[in-house]
């Protein structure tokens, strides 16, 4: 029977004596999320900011600039226009653009859409209108973080009862990690984040806990094996022993994905960007977030000698 090995299985890949080059280069990575998300702030599409939505589709090449001097002379100051491409949008190219209007007070959300369907006329179809209260978009943005604060927290506790609380901790760090900068590349990036950005780090989550369970667990599984061995070389071994499983998985998972960053137009684009992000990015964190954060904790558990002792 033929199997796909990507990665030997025998590998004896240092991944301990190299930390610190990983270190430095997920603080250049971290630092640059917060600087983004200080500076930029997170594009916040019209699901957290309430107002109008609409995607417009013409069958010849669009001027946005035309588009945005309509909009303008309407009234509808900070309004933003944008290209959009994929499937219908691509024949001919640049025929679709994205006009999404900010709430104005003592005007209704739905005169607005109305207002901008007749200023630009029948020889534009409308693909997608969306309107939301920013009632409604306050609420649902506060839903959202909560939902992925109590989601990095029960993954916490899940793997803090599963293995050890050394181990919950490490889970904690990294999966958090994995969410902050990937929250990060959407502001560095100028990416919409709406309810489908809250949805890819709610699945970047899960994919990142599975990954760095199933180093914990080998790691558990080598230490009753290997109750000397330090515990560096204990991380070295269990996660070359896992890595061509944990490469197999990743290039699989991006394989099924990127149909989807192709073909799936603007509506799929930044939710698949996110998720191929947080792969690379949970894979670095599963190793050089969760699990060597382990040796900077108190020695777990049946372990004979200290975590210190490593080089």
């Amino acid at each position: 029977m033929f199997l796909l090995k990507l990665i030997p299985d025998e590998t004896k890949i240092n991944f301990v004596g190299v930390r610190y080059f990983a270190f430095a280069l997920d603080g250049l990575l971290l630092l640059a999320s917060i600087w983004s998300i200080w500076y930029h702030g997170l594009n916040l599409g019209i699901d957290f900011t309430g107002g109008v939505l609409i995607e417009v589709k013409a069958t010849q090449q669009i001027d946005v600039h035309a588009v945005r001097t309509q909009v303008l002379n309407l009234g509808f100051e900070g309004s933003e226009i944008q290209y959009v491409g994929g499937g219908v949008c691509e024949s001919p190219p640049q025929s679709c653009v994205l006009i999404r209007v900010p709430p104005r007070a003592g005007t209704s959300d739905q005169a607005i859409a109305n207002t901008i369907q007749t200023a630009l006329g029948p020889g534009h179809s409308f693909r997608r209108v969306e309107v939301v209260g920013p009632k409604v978009s306050g609420e649902l943005f506060e839903s959202g973080v909560w939902a992925t604060l109590l989601a990095v927290l029960m993954i916490t506790v899940y793997v803090a009862v599963r293995f050890e609380w050394q181990y919950g901790v490490g889970a904690l760090v990294a999966t958090g990690h994995d969410v902050f900068v990937t929250a990060g590349m959407y502001s560095l990036l100028h990416l919409d984040f709406n309810l489908t950005s809250v949805a890819a780090l709610l699945t970047l989550a899960g994919y990142s806990v599975n990954d760095t369970v199933v180093v914990f667990d080998r790691i558990r599984e080598n230490r009753r094996r290997y109750k000397r061995l330090p515990l560096a070389e204990l991380i070295n071994l269990s996660t070359n022993q896992t890595l061509s499983r944990t490469v197999l998985t990743s290039v699989i998972t991006s394989i099924s994905i990127v149909p989807l960053l192709l073909l799936g137009g603007p509506a799929l684009f930044d939710f698949t960007a996110a998720i191929l992000f947080g792969i690379v990015v949970g894979t670095f964190s599963s190793i050089y977030v969760a699990a060597a954060l382990l040796l900077y904790l108190p020695k777990l558990a049946g372990s004979e000698e200290p975590a210190a002792a490593t080089r």
